[in-house]
């Protein structure tokens, strides 16, 4: 290299072209996904094509998680985001919540018949409110303290210093589960009120949930994490081994949520760090070991590229679909782990992951992400044809570009 050579980045974060990339590739989720908002209220599923299904209604889950992100394109300074993050705000606060009892619906009640209060709701209603607080929306703040009280009261046990799973429409029968997914959702969401509320109670509970599910079971377990227990918190290895493709509670350990497990666990040891407060070593050690296991299990595992999305408990594949949020996941904690250590490991695997989607899931001729993918890589039948989620992909833009703290929602506004 002569002295008039200019310096190579060392990694792609460091890289003006690659940060450009994310960007723009987060601007162009963000203009395909607008396409969800429901006249009648919140947002919907649309397909591959970006159109609303036919006969789509509001849905919760989808509604929470376009307030968190069109509330972080607002703090970034895109026009039109605020309107859009009003849009789901006032769903929220209106069609989708329960006014005789309190809490949510899954989605509108006039289109559902589920009318059970389900604690992973519950954190995309208080994630997308505590964001949209952040940005300054207007009812947000309302629907941030209604959120928090029900999910305090709630589905947060003191006993148990984790959350609970589910109740019926009148907060009566409570599930006899306990679940990963959802705790893991608790966990994000505490780090986010940490932040927002300035309240450092949700970094305690956040550490006992991590401590729970990765320090006590998953490490156990060679880093494969186990998601199902009995409501005793004994462990349920073989919940769902009859349905192993269910989207929310698969059978066997899924490898996204390893890679989203590591991420937040690098998060929670960064905001604990920042407030002056121990971070215990296992926090990092743990986080870097579900990292290396889920590539371990998941990478190419059936000779296909990508990662699969579930494993059995030998190592084994057992759903070979490929989903979008699997891959995202596993670059924005790849990314993470950059940020923490600079070790090439981290380089050689988000390149890797970010070639993988952008050849396999970012769909140039239709616009967004393919999501739903069988393991030949072709639209997964089970699924459709449909591409209802801007969170995972766009949350992906952005967590390279910023740092493991403060929260996303804080640290948004300085790109």
């Amino acid at each position: 290299m002569t002295q008039d050579t200019p310096r190579q980045p060392r990694h792609w974060l460091d890289s003006a072209t690659h940060r450009h990339w994310l960007t723009r590739e987060g601007l162009a989720l963000l203009d395909f996904h607008r396409a969800g908002r429901l006249a009648s209220g919140g947002f919907g599923p649309i397909d591959g094509d970006g159109r609303l299904l036919d006969g789509a209604s509001a849905d919760t889950m989808i509604t929470g998680r376009m307030a968190h992100s069109y509330a972080l394109a607002a703090l970034q300074g895109v026009p039109g985001a605020a309107a859009l993050a009003e849009h789901a705000v006032r769903a929220l606060n209106g069609v989708l919540r329960d006014t005789r009892h309190g809490g949510w619906f899954a989605g509108d009640p006039a289109a559902t018949d589920d009318r059970s209060k389900q604690c992973y709701l519950h954190h995309f209603v208080a994630l997308g409110a505590a964001t949209a607080t952040h940005a300054g929306i207007p009812g947000a703040a309302e629907l941030l303290d209604e959120a928090v009280e029900v999910i305090d009261s709630r589905f947060w046990s003191p006993e148990e210093q984790a959350f609970v799973e589910g109740y019926a429409q009148d907060w009566r029968d409570l599930a006899d589960y306990r679940g990963g997914n959802s705790n893991m959702h608790g966990v994000e969401l505490c780090l986010e009120l940490a932040d927002v509320r300035g309240e450092s109670v949700w970094l305690e509970r956040a550490l006992a949930i991590v401590e729970r599910i990765i320090h006590r079971h998953a490490a156990a377990r060679d880093f494969r994490i186990l998601e199902h227990f009995h409501g005793d918190w004994s462990e349920w290895p073989e919940h769902n081994a009859d349905r192993p493709d269910d989207g929310f509670y698969p059978y066997g350990a899924t490898l996204g949520h390893g890679f989203e497990w590591a991420r937040l666990m690098l998060h929670l040891e960064a905001a604990l760090e920042r407030r002056g407060k121990a971070a215990p070593p296992w926090l990092f050690v743990e986080a870097a070991a579900l990292f290396d296991a889920s590539l371990r299990d998941g990478w190419e595992a059936d000779g296909a590229p990508g990662l699969v999305y579930t494993v059995d408990w030998q190592g084994q594949p057992v759903s070979r679909r490929r989903r979008h949020w699997v891959h995202a996941e596993a670059a924005a904690a790849a990314a993470a782990f950059i940020q923490r250590t600079g070790e090439a490991h981290y380089e050689h695997w988000y390149r890797r992951l970010w070639d993988v989607i952008d050849d396999v899931f970012v769909d140039r001729e239709r616009g967004g992400w393919r999501q739903e993918l069988d393991g030949r890589l072709a639209i997964d039948a089970a699924e459709g044809d449909i591409k209802p989620d801007l969170y995972h992909a766009y949350q992906a833009t952005l967590l390279p570009r910023l740092p493991l703290a403060p929260n996303l929602a804080l640290a948004v506004e300085r790109l």
